[in-house]
């Protein structure tokens, strides 16, 4: 693939892209800020949640949803741009929760990466799923620091990226929207997934920050593609339609620290279009 475009620059620590309504959706963390960006890098702050980490998604409709993980909760922009409780996770997890994934039916699915990070002593992780009434139910457990999720296209599967365990799981979505048959969708050795996202062709993208590129992968295993980046890739998102784009998120991780902010939008030629969710 060629070079890529940066579309954004200055950007504090970007996580969580997706694709919405024609333009790139995103957290920036280290700003607690939401931010859309159209093509040509023009962007606005559509939200402001004090949180780290602080993931999005969309319900059906169209609203936001933000993982409030300081506060232990799901927040939801209505459509006057408030803010409000959409799920509250304290009863489940005091640990920090990240990514969110929302299917056709409005069910979110949240994960929690089970111990404080950095510095905490590690234990395993879980996914709820928060159902549009609010009501929250555990769903998965014991996975090796659980970071991006996807639903496939058909909404069937639920595929995690196991970061520790440098694999991606996958359970089927039952029709009460609970979580079964665990197994392996595709291992990963020496990567350790992040964010991901899936394509038409049934193929998914995943994000490594230690080794600073993004990989497509077939269930399986199978390497399809490899896009390089100068500074740690931690999520990617894909366009929909003509000319789809793969949208990366990044910045640099560990070592020395410059004072000005490193993270950046940068977006690649993809093969295939965004296809289930995000």
């Amino acid at each position: 693939m060629s070079a890529p475009e940066v579309l954004m620059e200055g950007i504090v620590f970007g996580e969580s892209p997706r694709w919405h309504e024609g333009r790139l959706w995103f957290s920036d963390w280290g700003a607690n800020q939401v931010i859309a960006l159209d093509a040509h890098g023009g962007h606005e702050v559509v939200a402001t949640v004090p949180s780290f980490p602080m993931c999005i998604d969309f319900l059906p409709d169209g609203r936001l949803l933000v993982v409030d993980s300081a506060q232990r909760q799901v927040l939801r922009r209505d459509r006057d741009g408030s803010m409000a409780q959409h799920a509250d996770l304290s009863g489940i997890s005091d640990k920090p929760w990240n990514d969110i994934v929302v299917d056709d039916r409005g069910n979110a699915y949240v994960n929690s990466i089970g111990f404080d990070f950095p510095g905490g002593e590690f234990a395993p992780g879980l996914v709820v799923l928060a159902a549009p009434d609010g009501t929250v139910s555990q769903v998965a457990d014991g996975l090796a620091f659980p970071n991006g999720m996807a639903i496939s296209p058909d909404g069937g599967t639920l595929i995690v990226a196991e970061s520790y365990a440098e694999r991606l799981t996958a359970y089927d979505i039952g029709g009460d929207g609970g979580l079964g048959n665990r197994r392996a969708w595709a291992d990963t050795p020496g990567d350790h997934p992040d964010g991901i996202c899936m394509d038409a062709a049934g193929a998914l993208w995943y994000a490594d920050v230690g080794n600073q590129h993004c990989v497509r992968v077939r269930e399986g295993g199978e390497v399809l593609a490899t896009v390089g980046l100068d500074r740690g890739a931690f999520a990617c998102a894909l366009s929909r339609g003509q000319d789809p784009r793969l949208f990366v998120v990044g910045q640099a991780w560990g070592g020395p620290q410059s004072a000005a902010p490193s993270g950046r939008v940068v977006a690649f030629p993809a093969p295939a279009p965004g296809a289930g969710k995000p």
